[in-house]
């Protein structure tokens, strides 16, 4: 059975450019309100709710012909990611040195339990992006994981000042990306050989707002110092 929104006449697929505009209203105010000294504590605290926003978005437009694998692979994910950064953040083997701030909200096991709901995000995100692009699957599954990575070193840049983690040192080592890189293969391996194949109009856009995001504070913070 394919699920699509279209033809079925989802009210929310109809409002793809007004979602569009409210995605792009919603991160320049998130911009201007983290880079403003006075209210940026305040729009931190707003970081899960900005999180979870961009996975809701996502989902009147997802659509494929495999939902149960999805349930499957995609509640695995956020699980799995999840008990690798308590380790990591525990153990300080995975990723290197570093501790979590607030900026994520709640914790347990000194780990934010929103960050497997942010490996979801980007996952599915990647995955989206690369689906449409004409290239072996080997290439979709690197190019997705390269691509996470490039977005983990943009974040990286900027996760301190917005107290979601930090390093020791205040840089992400070399060994957060090689690791992050092969968690990101896993996941996208795992994506591929299972057959799930999916489409989602709205996706690439709201990895690319965040990217966007990021690199605009990155380089606020950077004039700022």
């Amino acid at each position: 059975m394919k699920f699509d929104f279209k033809n079925t006449g989802n009210y929310f697929y109809g409002k793809e450019k007004e979602i569009r505009f409210f995605l792009i209203v919603f991160f320049i105010v998130g911009i201007l309100g983290v880079a403003l000294p006075l209210s940026r504590n305040l729009f931190i605290t707003l970081i899960p709710l900005a999180l979870l926003l961009s996975i809701i978005v996502l989902i009147p437009f997802h659509q494929s012909e495999t939902r149960r694998k999805e349930v499957l692979v995609f509640l695995s994910i956020p699980l799995v990611s999840f008990l690798i950064e308590a380790v990591g953040v525990n153990y300080d083997f995975v990723f290197g040195i570093y501790d979590y701030g607030n900026g994520l909200g709640t914790k347990i096991l000194n780990t934010p339990l929103l960050i497997g709901v942010n490996w979801l995000l980007l996952v599915y995100c990647t995955a989206v992006i690369f689906e449409k692009i004409p290239i072996s699957s080997i290439w979709k599954i690197t190019g997705a994981a390269l691509l996470m990575v490039l977005y983990d070193y943009v974040m990286e840049q900027v996760a301190p000042w917005m107290d979601m983690w930090s390093f020791e040192g205040g840089f992400a080592p070399l060994k957060n990306y090689i690791s992050w890189f092969i968690l990101a293969l896993f996941f996208h391996s795992i994506i591929r050989i299972t057959g799930i194949r999916i489409t989602n109009r709205i996706a690439p856009f709201v990895f690319y707002c965040q990217l966007v995001f990021f690199i605009i504070l990155f380089i606020i913070f950077i004039i700022a110092e």
